[in-house]
């Protein structure tokens, strides 16, 4: 029995540690921060079956993606490249699933894909191929830079259009693994220095263009409201309207502490009320399944969804998921210095920075560290597609990870055939 269970959940067995602790806190805390939706529906084993099952299916994923050989991870690059351009311009078009003023999902045979998701790891992937193609005994060879930002450029631009907080996720994890793989200080520093400009001239528009007033995150419009929008907004109207959402942002986290009495419950609903989550926890939490807060933040089961794990599991369970993710990237590191090729050790490190960076955005937001990006967290959130590209990710981790065991199980198993 245990032999068969070893043939199926191969790779690294801390990694599949890690992978499932976070699957099962993810189905209960999504469970209690799902009131509301069960409310509202009525239906109170509908959401938590349709994440469990979304759960399960990120298992399968993970078992299918991690038995593929990592020379084969390769051939994928130029397709998934195609298939992330086509996807991010058919958004840009106008082609996007709308919520919340932002045009981020495609809607494909009754399925409803995020372009951005996908594109993540498919930058990921190239970024590490060709790292490992331009190696030199000093380091990368100065034009692989060129090559990263001709790719990774185009990409974020296409994905900042609607989901600014993804692009520049990505294009910071590009960075770090362009540090890793000894791409020239000199250029990095370059690179630093002009995105420091682009964000500084970015934050300036947006400041002069946006509207303090509009732009409210998961804003809700009545039904007269509704009824008195003449048309559906241009292209400019609603980038314009993402100023408005950056800018509201922006001052949201900018701005003083405000006594507890003059706190506007209403127009700062989601950090205030992930505050007292928070500030209620204790050590050891109410409980799962008791928090309140979760009634009263619309996003408790995706962006917010680390406020409720405090709220419930207090400052010991807050500290154990973050333990599990310091975990996984520390296990992504080794598996990465195991390797005997570039590619594959890229490739774990990427994906390994791909998804404890996001989770660390995504707690510094609930705790009031960053402004609201809208990033969930990973293998903990409510998704759909989110989760299954994660438990993908998690799975080529762990095909490298098998990788680097066979080869070195073949270089530690005696020559037999030589010996006699």
């Amino acid at each position: 029995m245990n032999k068969k269970i070893g043939r199926i959940f191969k790779g690294d067995k801390v990694i599949w540690m890690v992978f499932f602790f976070l699957c099962m806190i993810s189905i209960v805390e999504v469970f209690s921060a799902s009131s509301g939706l069960t409310y509202k529906s009525q239906n109170y084993i509908g959401p938590i079956a349709y994440h469990a099952f979304t759960i399960a299916a990120g298992v399968v994923v993970a078992i299918i993606t991690l038995n593929i050989p990592c020379r084969y991870f390769k051939l994928m690059t130029p397709f998934l490249l195609l298939i992330t351009a086509i996807l991010l311009l058919i958004v840009m078009l106008g082609g996007g699933k709308s919520t919340n003023d932002a045009s981020r999902w495609i809607s494909i045979m009754g399925f409803t894909i995020q372009p951005s998701e996908i594109a993540k790891g498919t930058i990921v992937l190239a970024v590490a191929q060709i790292l490992a193609a331009m190696q030199r005994e000093n380091g990368a060879d100065r034009q692989a830079f060129k090559w990263i930002l001709w790719i990774t450029i185009p990409t974020c631009a296409m994905i900042g259009v609607e989901n600014l907080s993804t692009a520049a996720l990505l294009f910071g994890v590009v960075i770090l693994m362009m540090f890793i793989g000894l791409v020239p200080l000199r250029q990095l520093g370059k690179l630093v220095g002009a995105l420091v400009f682009v964000v500084v001239f970015a934050v300036a528009m947006v400041m002069i263009v946006g509207h303090e007033t509009a732009g409210e995150d998961n804003k809700q419009l009545t039904k007269t409201e509704q009824l008195d929008q003449p048309r559906e907004k241009s292209k400019i109207e609603k980038l314009l309207h993402r100023a408005d959402t950056w800018k509201a942002r922006i001052l949201k986290f900018g701005k003083d502490d405000v006594a507890p009495q003059d706190y506007d419950l209403d127009k700062d609903a989601q950090v205030a009320h992930a505050n007292i989550a928070i500030v209620s926890s204790g050590v050891v939490g109410k409980g799962p399944g008791k928090s309140v807060e979760r009634d009263f933040l619309a996003q408790a089961f995706s962006d917010f969804i680390f406020a409720i794990v405090i709220e419930e599991l207090g400052l010991l369970g807050a500290a154990f998921v973050v333990f599990l993710y310091i975990i996984l990237l520390y296990r992504c590191a080794r598996i990465a210095s195991q390797c005997e090729n570039n590619f594959p050790a890229f490739l774990a490190m990427g994906l390994g920075l791909l998804l404890v960076v996001q989770a660390a955005f995504n707690m510094m937001v609930a705790v009031g560290l960053a402004p609201v990006t809208g990033q969930p967290l990973p293998l903990i959130s409510k998704g759909g597609t989110s989760t299954i590209i994660n438990c993908a990710y998690i799975g080529t981790i762990l095909s490298v990870s098998r990788s680097a065991k066979m080869k070195r199980e073949k270089e530690l198993t005696p020559n037999v055939a030589g010996i006699q």
